[in-house]
């Protein structure tokens, strides 16, 4: 599923609820009010790599370019959100995110014929303790429907981070830094149910900080830059 599909998925089903939410008794009508609540979050993901191909010749001369895709992931958070006012709040989601990605490698014919044990591909496994912190702006509610944005920043320590390990072909491994920073932005509704208040958003998330540590290898020294891209696909339930 790319990220296109879920980003008309989710436009699809906030349209189809915000209809129906104009026949429906309002549910917790007070629940906006609070000066806090809390929550939790569960959701899928997509991220890939944000690179540059070298501009080394002597790299060039044997590698025609570097690509890297989006692969599927999954995140879990709990949420602390302190209301500021009639339509602002600012949330914390302290979580959990597992991140796979894939960068792919394409060498000149002549020297992959002579090459056998060359990769076309690696793959990099994340497990990211994330800190994000967001302010939630909500539009008027309407009966048990309310949209919303969102805006915010994260930091996020790789706990699987293999930067002290020997980047060997044979172990496929890609060294990164462990320390991250994020920006991002997303777009969502609120819908409110009897119990709780549950929500549907989408957020893309823009890695900041290169990640890259260089050795002596072709695979790192073919790439310049390496920092995360994103899209969550989140549900959430509040109470």
């Amino acid at each position: 599923m790319s990220h296109r599909v879920i980003i008309l998925s989710l436009l699809l089903l906030v349209s189809v609820a915000g209809l129906r939410a104009q026949n429906e008794i309002s549910n917790l009508p007070a629940f906006d009010n609070r000066l806090m609540h809390y929550g939790i979050q569960v959701g899928y993901s997509q991220s890939k790599f944000d690179l540059d191909f070298s501009e080394d010749q002597q790299v060039r001369q044997i590698m025609r370019g570097v690509r890297s895709y989006y692969n599927a992931g999954f995140h879990i958070s709990v949420i602390a959100d302190l209301r500021l006012g009639g339509y602002f709040n600012l949330r914390a989601l302290p979580g959990i995110v597992l991140l796979t990605r894939k960068i792919n490698y394409l060498w000149d014919s002549t020297y992959a014929a002579n090459t056998p044990l060359i990769e076309y591909s690696r793959t990099v496994e994340s497990v990211y303790g994330e800190l994000p912190l967001e302010l939630k702006f909500r539009a008027w509610r309407y009966n048990n429907f309310r949209p919303y944005v969102t805006a915010g920043g994260s930091y996020a320590f790789d706990f699987s981070s293999l930067r002290k390990n020997k980047n060997a072909n044979h172990e496929a491994i890609v060294k990164l830094g462990a320390n991250n920073l994020c920006y991002s932005m997303g777009v969502g509704a609120d819908f409110f149910l009897h119990y709780v208040k549950f929500a549907i958003d989408i957020k893309l998330c823009f890695g900041i900080t290169d990640l890259q540590i260089k050795d002596e290898e072709l695979y790192t020294q073919s790439i310049v830059g390496l920092k995360t891209r994103t899209v969550m696909l989140s549900f959430t339930f509040e109470g």
